[in-house]
């Protein structure tokens, strides 16, 4: 499986969001352009494998059970993040504004998932979506959590 996903540093958070859902993450292996990943908002716990970077992305999902998330949680060191996701409606596609916590408070960053790369492309973001990371190093969530947010946007 893949993904088509364009990611960009908030401008401005748009009003009426609601609450959201805490997400917990965690990388338990980066290496080569490869993550392994776990994450649970909770209820639901999803071990994920991503390889590539940029728009395209191979992305493989497991559910998995509490135990087995806590264990990879604790193996995954200190390179874990936390945010709060809230899913907007554009006109048929889902943004996923992520508001993160901890040692990355304040920074906001939304995605938005296409079903090809023609519709991703064609893509005219709202002004609130502010600068364009899609495949800027130092901007996945595997380098957030490992490294903290990058200087340059």
């Amino acid at each position: 499986m893949s993904e088509i996903e364009r990611k960009f540093r908030v401008a401005h958070i748009p009003t009426g969001l609601g609450n959201g859902a805490s997400l917990r993450q965690a990388y338990v292996a980066v290496d080569g352009g490869v993550e392994v990943r776990v994450r649970s908002d909770g209820t639901r716990h999803v071990l994920t494998v991503k390889g590539g970077e940029g728009l395209e992305r191979a992305e493989v999902e497991v559910a998995i059970d509490t135990a087995a998330f806590d264990e990879l949680w604790g193996l995954a060191g200190d390179r874990h993040l936390e945010k709060t996701r809230h899913r907007i409606d554009l006109d048929g596609l889902t943004a996923e504004l992520d508001l993160y916590a901890g040692a990355l408070a304040g920074l906001a960053v939304v995605e938005v998932e296409f079903p090809s790369r023609r519709e991703a492309e064609a893509f005219d973001p709202p002004d609130w979506f502010g600068v364009e990371l899609t495949g800027r190093p130092g901007w996945s969530n595997a380098s957030l959590a490992r490294f903290g947010a990058p200087t340059d946007a």
